[in-house]
């Protein structure tokens, strides 16, 4: 039933609190500025796939799960989010200048491989789930590490160790028709040219459509909506003039400078 003003009244009069009634917009009300669109390029198109929301889950490789203190064997999926405009596209064929960040003195790399949705809903089930997704791509949950592990000492969100400016970087968005679905293969990531992370997607804890069912059951996923799978073991450190080389099979390879 809507809240009148009479309903808010009568609320008051009870003993209840007050709720402000919210101004009525005008039909031509106009932002007072502009802020900027978060899309990402989608291969073999000239459109691009609008950004709403960043989704990563923690922890979801056994082995890197172990490296970080954790249990795989009995810890249930987490996640956390990144604001949109954290956001680096990186073109194939590119290497991207990607800025050291304020704060830290231990810049970690995560690869992971994306999946973008198109659709949404709640409670979706595992296996109708990847009809949500619109495509893929290769991406970089960067973290600073210290500041990570410092908030999470004291209890407090970490936040500030994953969600600053350009600590998603991202391929374009492959569409499912092209590329199929992800369900195997190998991620790898090189730095310098030494391979520190190798797996295969098969070792993740949870796997794609697990993950949309479970984001699916804490909030209302809408088309926009990405998602960063998760990272395999052998994460570690960066420091300025370091090349990042990301590999997912069946994408283009992915690769930053840390400047």
């Amino acid at each position: 039933m809507p809240i009148t003003r009479r309903g808010l009244s009568r609320t008051a009069a009870a003993g209840g609190a007050t709720l402000a009634a919210a101004p009525a917009l005008a039909a031509n009300a106009t932002p007072i500025f502009a802020v900027p669109a978060t899309t990402i390029p989608i291969v073999g198109t000239e459109q691009v796939f609008p950004v709403r929301r960043i989704y990563c889950i923690g922890r979801n490789y056994a082995a890197h799960a172990r490296e970080m203190g954790s249990d795989p064997t009995r810890e249930p999926p987490f996640f956390f989010q990144k604001p949109t405009d954290a956001i680096q596209f990186v073109p194939p064929g590119s290497v991207a200048a990607h800025p050291y960040p304020a704060l830290t003195k231990n810049y970690h790399y995560e690869v992971e491989l994306v999946a973008a949705l198109k659709s949404g809903g709640r409670d979706i089930p595992a296996d109708k789930a990847l009809d949500h997704v619109y495509g893929y791509a290769v991406g970089l949950d960067m973290t600073r590490r210290d500041l990570q592990r410092g908030m999470g000492d004291q209890k407090k969100p970490w936040e500030i160790g994953k969600s600053f400016d350009h600590s998603a970087p991202i391929g374009p968005i492959h569409p499912v028709e092209k590329v199929g679905h992800f369900t195997k293969g190998a991620i790898s990531l090189a730095v310098n040219g030494t391979v520190k992370q190798d797996a295969t997607l098969e070792h993740m804890i949870w796997s794609v459509s697990e993950q949309i069912a479970q984001l699916s059951a804490a909030f209302e996923l809408m088309p926009g909506d990405i998602i960063y799978s998760g990272t395999p073991e052998n994460v570690g450190p960066v420091v300025r003039g370091d090349v990042l080389v990301c590999k997912i099979a069946g994408l283009p390879d992915m690769s930053v400078r840390i400047v």
